[in-house]
């Protein structure tokens, strides 16, 4: 209990929102490296799941820069408890529809741009490999990347109401 106390003690806001801030733009490192580096390419929901990352980072950059008893961080907190919420329930979705507990969206691909022609059509079917929602590209402990994203979102709202929470009590 003594352990959970001193976290709870060091993690300030300001700290929490860093620390957000800090993962979510590791996480979209790793996204960006098992696409780039590792060629595994990422579906339609793969590539949504990356917009709340994107959302949060400047929101949490910015409540790490407010005063540590000040409404507004208590307001940036809040807003990065609920846009991680929200990562994990689509995380989830994703998850659910790779272990065919549910179907996934019926155009679901690799987010290929639109062709311009019917030859750009038939070029690009030819050279662009459509990835599915529904098959799960790399897993690590029976957990896909979507699994992971779960994790990773919930850990994140447990750090921002664990912040919230502090800020509070003062």
């Amino acid at each position: 209990m003594n352990g959970l106390r001193i976290v709870f003690d060091l993690l300030t806001p300001r700290r929490a929102a860093l620390l957000i801030a800090v993962a979510a733009i590791g996480t979209i490192a790793g996204a960006q490296f098992f696409e780039h580096v590792l060629g595994i390419l990422p579906c339609d929901l793969c590539l949504k799941q990356r917009v709340p990352y994107y959302i949060a980072i400047p929101i949490a950059l910015v409540t790490a820069c407010l005063p540590n008893r000040s409404v507004t961080i208590r307001l940036g907190l809040a807003f990065l408890a609920l846009i991680f919420i929200a990562s994990a329930g689509l995380a989830a979705y994703h998850a659910g529809v790779e272990w065919k507990f549910w179907p996934g969206p019926t155009g679901c691909s690799g987010g290929a741009a639109g062709p311009a022609s019917v030859s750009d059509l038939l070029a690009q079917m030819q050279n662009v490999k459509v990835e599915s929602c529904s098959e799960a590209s790399w897993r690590l402990f029976g957990l896909s990347l979507a699994g992971w994203n779960v994790l990773i979102s919930l850990g994140l709202v447990g750090v921002a109401v664990l912040a919230l929470s502090r800020a509070m009590r003062r």
